[in-house]
Formats: C-alpha cells, sequence, structure tokens
C-alpha cells in the first residue's frame, strides 16, 4: 500500500515539530527513514532520595540516642503514606487550565481512576490518574513545575 506524498509531507512536519531526531517506519513493500539536523536533547534524570533517607531514619530509631525519639513517630507516621510518581518527563499541572479548580488539594479522597493532575510532554496534555485510592497528605511538586521520570508527585494516605 505504502504512503503517498501527503502523508509524508505530514510525518516530515510532526518530526520537525516533536524534536526526535530520527524515524523510522517500515512495512512490507515501503520503507521510509526521516531524520532532522537537530542536536540530539538528553535528559538526565536524578534518583529521588526517598530510600537512602529512610534508612539512616531507620538506624537513628534502633539507636538508643534520645534524640531519635522524636524522629521515630514521624518515620512511622510517612512509613504507611503511598507515595503516587510521576510516569513520564514533563511538565507538571494541577488543573485543566488557568483559572479552573484544581483535580486534587490536600485533604481530597481519591478514587482508584480519579485525575489528579496532567503532565504536558511534547506538547501532549496526559491526565495522570490514582491507581490507588486514599486522600491526599501531600503534593510535593508545585504548579507548572518541571517534573522528572518516576519523581514523587502526591502522598496519599491509603484507605
Amino acid at each position: 500500500m505504502g504512503m503517498d506524498i501527503k502523508q509524508i509531507q505530514d510525518l516530515i512536519k510532526f518530526v520537525s515539530k516533536s524534536g526526535v531526531n530520527e524515524v523510522s517506519i517500515e512495512e512490507q513493500d515501503f520503507k521510509i527513514t526521516i531524520k532532522t539536523n537537530q542536536e540530539p536533547t538528553y535528559v538526565t534524570a536524578t534518583v529521588p532520595a526517598v530510600a537512602p533517607i529512610a534508612a539512616p531514619q531507620v538506624a537513628q530509631a534502633a539507636a538508643p540516642a534520645p534524640v531519635a525519639s522524636p524522629a521515630a513517630p514521624a518515620a512511622s507516621a510517612e512509613a504507611n503514606l503511598i507515595t503516587i510518581k510521576s510516569p513520564m518527563i514533563g511538565t507538571f499541572y494541577r488543573s485543566a487550565g488557568p483559572g479552573k479548580p484544581s483535580f486534587v488539594n490536600i485533604g481530597d479522597d481519591i478514587n482508584t481512576g480519579s485525575v489528579l493532575c496532567i503532565i504536558e510532554a511534547m506538547k501532549l496534555f496526559n491526565e495522570i490518574e490514582s491507581e490507588v485510592s486514599g486522600k491526599i497528605v501531600k503534593i510535593l511538586v508545585e504548579d507548572a513545575q518541571p517534573v522528572e521520570f518516576d519523581q514523587p508527585l502526591f502522598l496519599v494516605e491509603p484507605k
């Protein structure tokens, strides 16, 4: 079947706007590769420091020092919370648009499938839905801030 010239032109426009450096499509009787002259974009993701921080807190809580006693309730209070993380790199938005109400606020009850936020990636707006039911305890990212893959967004107290 192949592609007609209009489809190829549309694909070239899409590739140049998307920031992708190369796209290759191969069918039984047709093959096309589109490469751009754009410099490659490198994204450096940082691993959240949640796990390394938790380990020293546990060690401190186990120590008989009186300073560790106040830290023990805080560590156990956060231990039962679920962290909802970003599934992609992009820009975090709390609402559907300027002047619109936030999807969730601290103290809101959420259910599985509730929309929590939007992450914009390459001009696409992706609704992020909850995979757990519970109550929003903390929002870890400011509106319109960039987020990394696997970056913590929300702390939820499960039902």
